[in-house]
């Protein structure tokens, strides 16, 4: 995992989250009906700052957009990057404009880069001014914990594996099952012990020694608590420079993706192929 370019002016704890998420996904709304309409303004009091602008800025781009579909990462987060830009795109969506180096190297649009665990697809990049943008759905920000950043906040950053790539995780798709909320950080050491409760359904996949993508981090899980619907995993000290969980503070979420293999043993097992298997 490479660190975070110096030329990002990065803070050293994630802002305070003041914005809660219906009240961000109105805005999103009421903005979005108004499609012909040019607007120049800052919502508040959120402290969310949404940047409408009546022209994008100019993007150096190196090839068209492909129709290769490359949405698969391994959790090893390549880099931090610093949220530069929240805002209504022209075509009424919602962008995201984030700064970073290591992943614009060989970046083309329609890549996929995962954003603390999210896959998303580029639509711009600047490679002088070291930034490229994504697009958000609605469904994103009501599923993922992207609906808490702000401008400053950092995120992990890692780009599709392409078939020479090393598995240096496991196998993470992108698709955020839910979020989790973090419930308690507590030091040993150098290293961190950090416990996230889930829902009932998300734990279930979840197992001691198994696998775990925790804002797009691939992590090793310790314990599962079943009484308290949490688990917990531990981060050494080199994991807690090159990654967000260790900014962020206890109440707040994170992006969790389960392990796929346990979905496809439980799918397996529901559709009767065991048996199927001995009566044959």
């Amino acid at each position: 995992m490479a660190a975070v370019s110096a030329s990002l002016s990065l803070p050293s704890r994630t802002p305070e989250l003041s914005v809660r998420k219906m009240s961000i996904l109105n805005k999103f709304h009421s903005v979005a009906s108004r499609t012909h309409c040019n607007f120049d303004a800052i919502f508040k009091p959120s402290t969310l700052t949404l940047f409408i602008s009546t022209q994008r800025p100019h993007a150096h781009i190196k090839s068209p957009p492909r129709n290769t579909i490359r949405c698969l990462f391994t959790g090893i987060v390549e880099e931090m990057g610093q949220i530069k830009q929240l805002g209504t795109a022209e075509n009424g969506g919602f962008d995201m404009k984030i700064g970073a180096k290591t992943v614009l190297e060989g970046v083309h649009l329609g890549d996929s880069i995962a954003v603390n665990g999210t896959c998303l697809t580029v639509t711009e990049f600047d490679t002088q001014l070291s930034d490229f943008t994504v697009g958000l759905s609605p469904e994103t920000l009501r599923k993922t914990s992207l609906i808490e950043l702000e401008p400053g906040s950092l995120v992990n950053l890692e780009r599709a594996v392409q078939p020479t790539s090393r598995m240096g995780g496991h196998f993470v798709q992108g698709h955020v099952d839910g979020t989790g909320e973090i419930v308690s950080m507590d030091p040993e050491g150098d290293s961190l012990w950090i416990k996230v409760k889930a829902s009932k359904e998300l734990l279930k996949y979840v197992v001691p020694k198994g696998f775990i993508a925790v804002d797009g981090t691939s992590l090793t899980v310790v314990d599962v608590f079943d009484k308290e619907d949490s688990f917990n995993f531990m981060l050494v000290a080199y994991t807690q420079q090159n990654v967000v969980i260790p900014l962020k503070k206890v109440g707040q979420k994170v992006n969790l993706e389960v392990d796929i293999l346990g979905k496809y043993v439980e799918r397996l097992l529901s559709s009767g192929f065991v048996e199927s298997i001995k009566s044959s």
